[in-house]
């Protein structure tokens, strides 16, 4: 038999066009291959520093998401009741000029009356300046629902975090622990880094409570119980603590582990750092020393001297008839060996410790002992010690040293970096919980107790951070003569005068974001919007203005509710959230329950900005954005389709409103289109949305005039910028003056200054002193109790609400979700080619669990919260942890959304775990999310099974949404470019 004759140069398109991906937050740079004006094939762009060429299915199957028949046609007027989907098509101004009338209207009586909240859209950089010229405090992303927890947690340890502002460092690490990672986001860049690892004999540990994609791959599975991780990494922390295995060199350098803390309870002052009157922070040194030219970490003994003996027994204070005599200098001093543990005596009469002192004297209580936590987190005391022995040894007995020299910030010039190769990397495992920030905080002491931030083989920080601990922007309070807020609406709060709560303390901000109920919300909180709208909770709105958020359906905790709410009419008949404008590119859940609908382009039709001010791709060695641009024209697409890209429709609204910077004098519209204000619109003198090619000649990096032939650098480029970092200023950027230099050169930073690392949070114990009765600014009475616990300056474990609120004889099992790796929250289970994949999911058990339940594979169970009630079919599965169920999310789909068929298996047996969860506790007090960001706590779902009839389809269902049923018959694309042989 012969082989077929293949011709493998031919040319797959008759142009090629490359831009930036959409089918999910990596954002690799793709290569698209167009024929006749349609598109051939997608294939990854080899250049790109995200992806290297690499890309996922859902990246190649993007053909199908542009061609998708769900794609809106036209701007659309509600004619029927809410959430009926019964709309008449309606020209642009029409669509314009109601949407500006409303919102003209609402601005006059109170701008915050809006509430703009956007989904997962990718240009915050833009959203958040519209909110704040509009004068809306009310705005926010997606990021409370989703990942806030990981973000402050972060941004307020470490002035980075992980997610998309740092990454292992995939080349030297020699033991990778990932905490809560599922395959949904980041993932080309992750398997490109785990295929590393794998071929370098690296050991991978994965943390999950399911082993699926990275898991299955790793060395070892660890199946810990949901929202138990902080209690693993404090067990950890033990044991090092206990073993002396910690980097108390490092602690010192680049951490405020020596900085003393005032021990005055009951005191205004109690907690706060020990200050000099320029308001620097104090350390102790022994005798009259004030500087060592040759720096140490101070032997075991030495500290024994002091420190909390015996280790095995739990910390104890030693003797303090025994003080050894010390001075107090600046904590900054240079070349120092500080004492870390002990009591001073501050020249007052105060008593003050180390910060190591309490750090110390809490994690080597037996409460942390890896028997005691055992039983809780679901793994054997020995894993928990055999895994502390691991990462200590890959840390400190490693000859990871680069053999490059760097200068830190004190002016000393370093030979070589020293590795620590342990890396880490979490995502929404560990943050979606409502001790989910503390978790965070208790991983960034891990790694800071190792010496693994930032140094070789550790997590490294991405452009443009790390940033000031915490970062310098503050929300905006109050609005000027012309109605702009006086920052954006989003910002990091400093202290409880930061605040946005009225002269009682309530909340200002219709999701309660930076109120005393949660107080570090700096991504807003999505999941409260609907329900605080429909009551009215702290005021009624105007207009809701949402951007590709589906809250009807996947994006609601409390689905069902949710929909009611939309809906849901006053004793005049009229709807109590009185307007919803909504723009998105598909017919999704959410369209149907919009009263103007502005039909936005697919990402193969705009232009995007991926901005460093907003959500980088950079990686450790390099600042990176990029652009989409459109490799096709949106009018071209379809007869009678007519769409505009959303950042334009906002651009022009604005115009129209006359909001302040977005018209000329003359009034005319300061920028033509989201493409002219990419490149004309600065956010400071010099700084814009790109960084690359900047000033008039396209010269200048990072800061410099706008340029006219930007985009066109861009597109000529393959759609990206790229700078690397000094190879000297690649490690330790906390403290390495080249990268701080190079970092507020490219306008990164206001002033090249280090970033001290923050083992304990003085921020948190301002909070924490407020609701002790000092300050000026003080919580309302009913909510002391909870920011004194929860604002602990130290991380703190604590079991999830819903478990606390519940009992485990009624709701004895924990369930969570996981994104598929080929799909991205809805929009890919709409597309044609990804459904081949998985058209439905499956409740996943433990073939342990099902055996005590009595339920074989295939069954149907009834799936009970304290909430409500889901019946589904259940699939036995043993990559998992026994007392967990779990399922892949956003799979289930309402009948009639999307184009899909109405009977399709999405719709029929798909489901979400999303009508289970409610958006409240079981108290019903105050929101189902973490008490000091905000944070969604959806991975508490504590649930109970039952054995159920078998029946034709999932439950609950709605009555289908109305429009054209699409046929059932396979929707193919690619045969017109076949040639009849």
């Amino acid at each position: 038999m012969s082989e077929p004759s293949l011709d493998l140069q031919k040319p797959v398109g008759d142009e090629l066009k490359q831009t930036t991906c959409y089918m999910c937050a990596c954002r690799c740079g793709i290569n698209v291959h167009l024929r006749d004006g349609k598109i051939r094939y997608i294939e990854g762009n080899p250049a790109h520093p995200v992806n290297r060429g690499v890309l996922c299915a859902k990246g190649s199957a993007g053909i199908m998401q542009h061609y998708s028949p769900a794609r809106l046609r036209k701007p659309m007027l509600r004619t029927g009741e809410r959430g009926a989907n019964e709309f008449r098509e309606i020209e642009w101004d029409e669509a314009l000029t109601l949407a500006a009338t409303w919102l003209g209207e609402t601005r006059a009586r109170d701008p915050d009356r809006l509430a703009f909240f956007t989904g997962r859209d990718q240009s915050q950089a833009l959203t958040g300046w519209w909110a704040q010229q509009y004068g809306t405090i009310n705005y926010a992303a997606h990021g409370g629902f989703c990942s806030v927890n990981m973000a402050a947690g972060g941004l307020y340890t470490l002035g980075g975090s992980f997610w998309e502002f740092g990454e292992p460092d995939w080349e030297h690490t020699r033991y990778l622990m990932l905490w809560g990672v599922a395959e949904d986001h980041d993932s080309n860049p992750i398997k490109l880094g785990l295929g590393h690892l794998k071929g370098s004999g690296a050991k991978i540990v994965a943390v999950n409570p399911v082993r699926t994609g990275y898991g299955a791959i790793a060395d070892e599975w660890v199946g810990i119980r949901p929202g138990t991780d902080g209690l693993f990494a404090f067990a950890l922390i033990h044991e090092l603590l206990k073993a002396d295995r910690i980097d108390l060199d490092y602690l010192v350098r680049y951490t405020n582990a020596h900085w003393l803390v005032v021990q005055n309870p009951g005191g205004a002052d109690d907690g706060l750092f020990a200050r000099d009157a320029d308001g620097q922070a104090l350390c102790a040194v022994r005798g009259d020393a004030t500087a060592s030219p040759h720096p140490r970490p101070l032997s075991p003994g030495e500290r024994g001297d002091e420190i909390l003996l015996p280790l095995g027994e739990g910390a104890r204070r030693a003797d303090e008839g025994n003080a050894v005599a010390t001075n107090l200098i600046p904590a900054n001093t240079p070349d120092i060996s500080p004492r870390i543990v002990g009591d001073v005596t501050l020249p007052d009469g105060r008593r003050a410790v180390p910060v190591f002192h309490l750090v110390a004297e809490r994690y080597l209580d037996p409460q942390y002992a890896p028997d005691a936590v055992s039983d809780r987190c679901g793994i054997p005391a020995d894993t928990i010690r055999r895994i502390a022995r691991e990462i200590a040894a890959a840390a400190f007995d490693s000859d990871v040293n680069l053999p490059v020299a760097w200068t830190d910030t004190h002016g000393r010039r370093h030979a070589s970096m020293r590795g620590r190769p342990v890396a880490m990397h979490a995502m929404r495992g560990i943050s979606a919980h409502s001790n989910g920030f503390h978790t965070c905080r208790a991983l960034h002491l891990l790694q800071l107790l190792l010496g693994a931030v930032d140094a070789p083989g550790s997590f490294r920080y991405q452009p443009p951070f790390p940033r000031p601990i915490p970062p310098a922007n503050r929300p905006g309070k109050s609005r000027g003569a012309d109605g702009k807020l006086d920052a954006p609406p989003l910002g990091f709060i400093h202290g409880p005068e930061d605040l946005l709560v009225d002269a009682q303390g309530q909340p200002r901000r219709l999701d309660h974001a930076y109120s005393w109920s949660y107080p570090l919300a700096v991504h807003g909180m999505l999941h409260t919007v609907i329900r605080n709208a429909w009551a009215g909770d702290p005021n009624t709105i105007d207009v809701l203005f949402l951007f590709m958020a589906n809250m009807s359906w996947n994006s609601a905790m409390n689905t069902t509710e949710t929909m009611r709410w939309l809906t849901d009419k006053d004793e005049h008949g009229e709807y109590r959230i009185p307007k919803i404008i909504y723009s998105d590119a598909y017919a999704s859940e959410m369209t149907a329950y919009a009263d103007l609908v502005l039909p936005d382009t697919t990402y193969l039709e705009r232009f995007d900005a991926i901005s460093l001010l907003d959500r980088p791709i950079s990686d450790a060695d390099c600042a990176s954005d990029a652009i989409r641009h459109p490799v096709l024209s949106a009018p071209e697409q379809a007869a009678g389709r007519d769409v505009r890209g959303f950042q334009s429709v906002l651009l022009d609204l604005g115009a129209r409103l006359k909001l302040p910077a977005m018209t000329e004098a003359d009034g005319t519209p300061k920028y033509r289109d989201y493409a002219d204000y990419i490149v004309r619109h600065e956010r400071a003198p010099g700084v814009g949305l790109l960084a690359g090619w900047r000033g008039e000649d396209g010269s200048q990096s990072g800061k410099g005039a706008p340029n006219p032939a930007q985009l066109e650098k861009y597109i000529a480029n393959g759609g990206f910028w790229r700078e690397a970092i000094p190879a000297s200023a690649r490690y330790y950027k906390m403290a390495n003056r080249d990268y701080l230099e190079w970092s507020a050169k490219l306008g990164f930073i206001a002033k090249p200054e280090p970033v001290v690392l923050q083992l304990y949070s003085e921020t948190l114990q301002k909070f924490r002193l407020a609701a002790q009765g000092h300050g000026p600014v003080q919580p309302p009475a009913a909510q002391r109790e909870r920011v004194a616990t929860y604002f602990d300056p130290l991380p703190i474990w604590y079991e999830p609400f819903e478990g606390a609120q519940t009992t485990v004889a009624d709701f004895p099992l924990s369930a969570v979700t996981q994104r598929p790796p080929f799909m991205y929250h809805a929009w890919g289970s709409q597309n044609a080619w990804l459904r081949q994949i998985t058209a439905r999911n499956y409740l996943y058990l433990h073939p342990s669990l099902a055996e005590k339940q009595g339920v074989l594979d295939g069954d149907w169970v009834h799936v009970d919260s304290h909430h409500g009630r889901i019946t589904v079919q259940a699939k036995l599965v043993a990559n998992m942890q026994p007392d967990t169920v779990w399922t892949w999310n956003a799979i289930g789909k309402r009948r009639g959304a999307w184009k899909l068929s109405k009977n399709s298996p999405e719709s029929k047996q798909g489901f979400l775990l999303n009508h289970l969860i409610s958006d409240i506790t079981p108290r019903g007090d105050y929101a189902n999310a973490d008490p000091v960001t905000g944070q969604a706590a959806w991975f508490d779902l504590r649930v109970r099974l039952s054995k159920a009839e078998a029946q034709d389809g999932s439950s609950p269902q709605f009555a289908p949404l109305a429009g054209a049923d699409p046929s059932d018959a396979p929707l193919r694309y690619g045969a017109m470019f076949r040639k009849s042989k």
